[in-house]
């Protein structure tokens, strides 16, 4: 069964069709992509909260940053469903995580827009440095290079070694975590 998507959504076959929209139609195409993830993994299932939880970043990440000429990097599979729908996978999205089907990871060989496949969590920041370090040897240097990483991959040491690395400051953050039995907090400040 094919899951209809919104108008403007359904206009949307890569990040460039979603650069022609005015701002103010933004928010509506975030609404359709949410209902399409919520449709297609209600019927074939999946995940539901990481991709959620990312629609508006996912489109605003597509609309502000030339994909695939810009690099995003994302942490983990789950988060990149909007994703895949945005970057010409949306007619099948709905064989996602079958098989012979779409990867439920980003995969390379499946699209341009997927620079680095995923597996273990965390690595994220570790591939974007490598991807950005390598376009600076190149001398592509208005490339740019973005790692999407969740709170909880962000407690692991790799990615703290990336950023280490990288010579970034780690920010100030809040993280709070609805998703164990017991919500933890966490702080960081430099």
């Amino acid at each position: 069964m094919f899951i209809k998507p919104g108008k403007l959504l359904a206009a949307i076959d890569s990040p460039a069709d979603l650069r022609k929209l005015p701002p103010e139609q933004l928010l509506e195409v975030c609404q359709e992509l949410r209902q399409f993830i919520i449709d297609n993994v209600s019927i074939y299932g999946g995940h539901f909260g990481a991709s959620l939880g990312v629609v508006e970043l996912t489109v605003a990440l597509h609309y502000i940053f030339n994909t695939p000429e810009d690099q995003l990097v994302w942490d983990v599979g789950h988060q990149a469903y909007g994703h895949k729908i945005l970057t010409g996978r949306r007619d099948t999205f709905y064989t996602n995580r079958k098989y012979g089907g779409l990867s439920g990871f980003p995969k390379r060989k499946e699209s341009a827009y997927d620079t680095f496949g995923v597996g273990h969590s965390s690595t994220s920041i570790s591939a974007a440095l490598g991807m950005a370090v390598a376009s600076q040897y190149k001398g592509e240097v208005n490339r740019q290079h973005i790692a999407v990483i969740g709170d909880g991959a962000l407690t692991a040491g790799m990615a703290f070694e990336a950023l280490n690395h990288a010579g970034l400051p780690i920010p100030i953050c809040s993280l709070f975590s609805t998703t164990t039995a017991c919500p933890s907090t966490l702080m960081w400040e430099r």
